[in-house]
This record gives structure tokens, C-alpha cells and sequence, in this order.
């Protein structure tokens, strides 16, 4: 009897300690938004984490992580990380936020793609009012162009071997 007693005890106990952790869960829970883009072979997972109004000083390098570095390691191209802050100059909105990518698959370029495209959609799931925006550049619209497959009995998907005569 003694043990069941015990057992009762440890199960309340259990129980308030997840009441508590929830609780605790729920405070912290912050405004977040998620979305994916595609591009070529690459896909890109963004999360979009709006700032704090308050805080000002963050560097524009710490507001755009790419898988566990800054976007300026991952894409060390002028050329891609204009790719990527394209939707963001577009709608003002570059310091607004706190955007964390994970983006896997392809090239750097299709990945850079990638990440523009889940941008935009994640802006537009933020603010309905960017939609139009992003709409009438083209970067909600996924870019569905893939690499041609090479044909047998030719060198590649459009050359062909050397011609000869005899």
C-alpha cells in the first residue's frame, strides 16, 4: 500500500512539473513565421523572427544566418548575397527582422535562389500588404527551369559528336 501511495505522489508531482514547463513554453513563445522556397535542385527553409523595436545597434551581418553562419560566410559572392537581400531591399523591411535559413541541395546560385524565394513568401505570410509587392517583381512565382537530360547517341542534352564523313 505504501508503494502505491508513492507512486500517486510522484505521478502529481510529474504532473505539475509539466504544467510548469508549458507555462514556461508558452511565455517564450514568440511571433514566427515559416516558409520554403525552391529553386533548381536547391531547397530553403526560411524563419522569419520580427525584431524588437527597442533594439537597435544588431548588425545587419547578425540579421541573415544561413545554416549556423552569417550570410556573408556562406555566400561570400557580392553577386548571391544581393540574390537573397533583394526582397528585403524591395519592401524596406532589411533591419525589421531576424531570418534564420536552412538550405540544402544544389549549387550556390540555386541556393541563393532558393533563399530569395522562401523570403518572399515568408515576408508576404508577415504582411499581407508586401504581397502585391514581391508579386509584381516575380519573387512569390517559384522558377521552374531544371537541366535538360542528356540524350543517347549525342554528347550532351543539345550537342552532338563530331560529324564525319567517312
Amino acid at each position: 500500500m505504501v508503494k502505491i501511495k508513492d507512486s500517486k505522489k510522484t505521478k502529481a508531482k510529474v504532473e505539475d512539473k509539466k504544467s510548469k514547463a508549458g507555462n514556461k513554453v508558452e511565455k517564450k513563445k514568440e511571433e514566427e513565421y515559416w516558409a520554403t522556397g525552391k529553386r533548381k535542385e536547391a531547397i530553403a527553409r526560411v524563419k522569419l523572427i520580427p525584431q524588437k523595436k527597442g533594439k537597435k545597434g544588431a548588425a545587419e551581418a547578425d540579421l541573415i544566418i544561413v545554416n549556423h553562419k552569417q550570410m556573408e560566410n556562406y555566400f561570400p559572392l557580392f553577386r548571391w548575397q544581393r540574390i537573397i537581400k533583394q526582397p528585403l531591399v524591395l519592401t524596406n523591411s532589411l533591419n525589421k527582422y531576424k531570418i534564420v535559413v536552412n538550405v540544402k541541395g544544389g549549387g550556390a546560385l540555386g541556393q541563393a535562389g532558393a533563399v530569395r524565394q522562401g523570403l518572399s513568401r515568408v515576408l508576404a505570410k508577415a504582411d499581407e500588404q508586401l504581397r502585391p509587392i514581391l508579386k509584381k517583381e516575380g519573387f512569390l512565382t517559384r522558377d521552374s527551369r531544371q537541366k535538360e537530360r542528356k540524350k543517347y547517341g549525342q554528347k550532351g542534352a543539345r550537342a552532338k559528336f563530331q560529324f564525319t564523313k567517312r
